[in-house]
């Protein structure tokens, strides 16, 4: 089919269009990416000069489906889409994702929610796990702190599926799984191709990517896929020079370059321009071996080093992309997962072994001033900061830490042919994470006396060892009750968790004597990998069992509807402060109803659902006292929604793909803020209310029944339109891309959010033009056009009271809360050729 000049479009059609906005189901161009199928068999022909879209096969139910088959709420973001939307991290892709949002500390350091099943938190190391799952392939990628930030290459699909996904992907798929999917070794022939790119942000630097790749068949059923990256990321956000004086000692800490010290006054040295850049340096092999015709072993090892300077929050004090920061903050991040994948066929069922050893390892180093800013001027504490002399010193903290992460995962399942009437799926899943961590909090020239034994100019220690380990075994069973028109599908999962907690955290006996933790509450003198002795050891364990049902009717060929009640989970845990309960598991329900259909001969795809969810006893994380995080359940929440995607190819030319999320997420039970002493919430609380955890009387609840959950925006949604024609035998495109986010809360307790502050609503808009011929392009993109500062997380060091207080400090009368914003506008070109 030849091109033709584009239709006019009536504006009315236009109008229509904006106001949906993309799930992305479909890849409307030429299939490139691996695990996409042809469009359907029996899709009719199309009229003249239109182009039909084409059909995406995923693999959310553990087998290979197309998406338009498949009951389930998800978004698709294909290759093709990928390489146009100009992907390359994690930030870049979850824009385009309606159903999810995220909070940021940089790269690397994420927090993931779904469908508005948000509470917040800080992100601590020693927090909830995550309620919504991180997939590399077949294997689990999610830590504690958050999942890997894979750089985007050769990356076959993303897929998100939204809702409860606890029956196929366990505890870790509370509110939803996100699947990165790479492309596999292709034995049918040889291919290469490589990638360059420059970029330039403004009010920042000059960023670069290089990336390539090579398949190389090996014989008729083996291959091996190689795979490199290096790119190099702009910093946007200056350190700019500033000083501060401690009120007890009278000390000035300066972080100009080049000051001259004296006894009053201290310089760091640590301004910069374009403070948060970063490096990231990655590849991966693949290889696939071909047994016979039914059999195949594929073992794949990936791994990535991020280096990140800086830090990608901003001051609005300071200035709308600047900060003044004291001492050196700086993250490395790297891994390596091993897996090894074994498929084949026992007579006619596909039996299938997934294994993945991940090993990660993050050393940071962060400014803790502010913390000793704000409780030297509110309480005096420069007054305990002494060196060996007993003279006063600068009392300025900074943060040296490191988390080492070892996970391993084993799942075996089977399944049975998937054009049987009966089908199954089933398995057992078994998975282990360890997470060593150690950080020191610091202060230049502290009193040997004052410092942990054995740990020079530490005033805080924690060195602990958290171990998660769950097994289960699952399943699912579909009948077609009318073949090819009504299905039932019925699942469940049976798991055993069991999580632990130990070591040390606290202070040296002698700056805290009376402390009933640190040395002074130590429950055994022999010392603990290198600290002074075990505070506390803790395990938790439960056992449990998750349900699923689904009725999906095929009405004709390419319009369905279905509707699903599923259930998901997240384990509980032991709290960092030893001294407190551990914190209950949470559960999630789901009821939901949705549609997939296709009109227009295959030119439009539409799909939709509407749900409630009820989340019961949520995990909350809160900053504690002397900023240990604290995890409490409070009551119960409930979430309507909306989801809706749309895939129009309006002409030959013209691609249109909108989607959008609206939620009311909201409270359903007060958060009173404490627990009774066994751990399970409390949930009325009127003025006077005794807490039995402090016995202290309380002021009424900290979020009344009807309050929104924090994070997540009640709309999000975004609009992407591409146009491509032939000029002059080359192929040629203009795209332009619109994502629209909501107003968001920041906190989930009234009192903290008034501290914070509310996320305001934010539109950003892309544009991209390229040409390509004889497998080589060259792409023109600019991201953020109208170089919005849209706000994607608001946070403070310490306490909210405390280091958020308004009207307490002349210079921060707001109190000294940070923004991490979107990236800058940003120019880029990018030069592709394939093999």
């Amino acid at each position: 089919m030849r091109p033709v000049r584009l239709v006019r479009m009536p504006l009315a059609a236009a109008i229509c269009i904006a106001v949906a906005s993309p799930a992305f189901g479909q890849d409307s161009g030429q299939s490139q990416g691996q695990g996409q199928s042809q469009g359907p068999a029996a899709a009719p022909a199309a009229p003249a000069g239109a182009k039909t879209l084409n059909a995406v096969t995923v693999t959310a139910q553990k087998r290979e489906e197309n998406l338009q088959k498949v009951p389930i709420s998800m978004s698709v973001l294909g290759q093709d889409r990928l390489e146009e939307l100009h992907v390359k991290s994690f930030d870049d892709y979850v824009k385009y994702l309606p159903t999810v949002s995220y909070q940021t500390f940089g790269p690397g350091f994420a927090l993931i929610y779904m469908r508005g099943v948000a509470s917040g938190g800080d992100g601590n190391h020693s927090g909830s796990q995550p309620s919504v799952g991180v997939y590399l392939d077949e294997q689990p990628v999610t830590t504690i702190q958050g999942p890997l930030d894979i750089h985007m290459y050769d990356i076959s699909r993303v897929e998100a599926l939204a809702g409860p996904q606890g029956t196929l992907y366990g505890a870790s798929a509370e509110a939803g799984a996100l699947r990165i999917i790479t492309n596999k070794p292709d034995p049918s022939g040889f291919a290469a191709s490589y990638s360059a790119g420059i970029d330039s942000v403004d009010h920042g630097g000059i960023g670069y990517t290089a990336e390539g790749m090579i398949n190389l068949p090996i014989s008729t059923g083996s291959a091996i896929r190689l795979v490199g990256w290096h790119e190099h990321d702009a910093g946007y956000i200056d350190n700019d020079v500033g000083s501060r004086t401690f009120p007890t000692s009278g000390i000035t800490v300066s972080n100009a370059n080049g000051c001259a010290q004296t006894p009053t006054l201290v310089c760091t040295g640590a301004a910069k321009k374009n403070y948060n850049d970063v490096d990231i340096s990655g590849g991966r092999m693949a290889l696939k071996f071909g047994i016979n015709d039914d059999w195949s072993i594929s073992p794949t090892v990936m791994g990535q080093q991020t280096i990140a300077n800086g830090n990608v929050a901003s001051d609005p004090q300071v200035g709308s992309l600047a900060i003044t920061h004291f001492y050196p903050e700086r993250s490395d991040d790297r891994w390596v997962q091993a897996a090894l994948t074994v498929e084949g066929k026992i007579g006619n069922f596909d039996l299938t072994y997934a294994y993945a050893h991940l090993r990660r390892n993050q050393e940071e180093e962060s400014d803790y001033s502010d913390y000793s800013f704000w409780y030297d001027t509110l309480a005096g504490y420069g007054a305990y900061i002494r060196d060996n002399a007993g003279n006063l010193i600068n009392p300025s903290q900074f943060i040296q830490s490191k988390d080492r992460y070892t996970m391993q995962s084993h799942e075996l399942r089977i399944a049975s042919p998937k054009d049987d009437r009966l089908r199954v799926v089933g398995g057992i899943f078994w998975q282990k994470q360890v997470h060593d961590i150690q950080q020191r909090y610091m202060i230049n020239g502290f009193a040997d006396s004052l410092s942990v034994t054995g740990w020079p100019d530490t005033l805080w220690l924690t060195e602990q060892r958290r171990i998660d380990q769950d097994e289960a075994i699952f399943g699912e069973v579909s009948y077609d009750f009318i073949p090819d028109t009504l299905t039932g599908t019925v699942g469940g999962r049976y798991f055993h968790t069991d999580n632990s907690l130990g070591g040390f955290y606290g202070f040296s006996a002698g700056y805290a004597p009376d402390s009933t933790y640190g040395e002074a509450g130590c429950i055994s003198p022999t010392p603990y990998r290198g600290a002074p002795c075990m505070d506390f050891a803790k395990q938790t364990k439960e056992n449990g069992s998750l349900g699923k049902a689904n009725l999906t009717w095929q009405i004709t060929s390419d319009k369905m509807i279905y509707a699903t009640w599923s259930e998901g989970f997240r384990p509980g845990g032991i709290n960092r402060r030893g001294s407190l309960p551990p914190y209950q598991s949470d559960w999630l329900t789901n009821y939901e109803l949705g549609w997939k259909t296709t009109w227009l001969d295959n030119r439009l795809s539409w799909n939709g659902a509407v749900f409630r969810e009820k989340w019961k006893d949520f995990q909350f994380s809160i900053l504690g006292a002397n900023g240990l995080t604290e995890i409490k359940n409070a009551g119960q929440a409930q979430i309507d929604g909306l989801e809706s995607d749309l895939n129009w190819a309006a002409t030959y030319n013209l691609q249109l793909s909108a989607g959008f999320a609206l939620y009311n997420a909201k409270l359903t039970e007060n958060y009173c803020g404490f627990t009774d002493t066994n751990g399970h919430p409390i949930t009325y609380c009127p003025a006077g209310t005794i807490n039995p955890l402090t016995g202290e009387a309380v002021t009424g609840p900290q979020a009344p029944s009807g309050t929104q959950l924090p994070v997540t925006p009640r709309f999000k949604g975004n609009l992407t339109a591409r146009y491509s024609w032939d000029i002059g035998g080359k192929d040629a495109y203009v795209q332009a891309a619109v994502v629209h986010v909501g107003a968001r809360q920041s906190d989930l307790r009234l009192y903290e959010r008034g501290l914070l502050g509310e996320m305001p609503a934010y539109t950003t808009a892309d544009l991209s033009a390229g040409i390509k011929k004889n497998g080589r392009s060259l792409d023109f993109y600019v991201t953020n056009v109208f170089d919005k500062r849209g706000q994607l997380y608001r946070f403070a060091e310490c306490a909210e009271a405390v280091c958020a207080a308004h009207n307490v400090v002349p210079a921060y009368p707001n109190g000294q809360v940070y923004t991490v914003m979107t990236q800058p506008r940003t120019f880029g070109l990018r030069f592709t050729q394939e093999f």
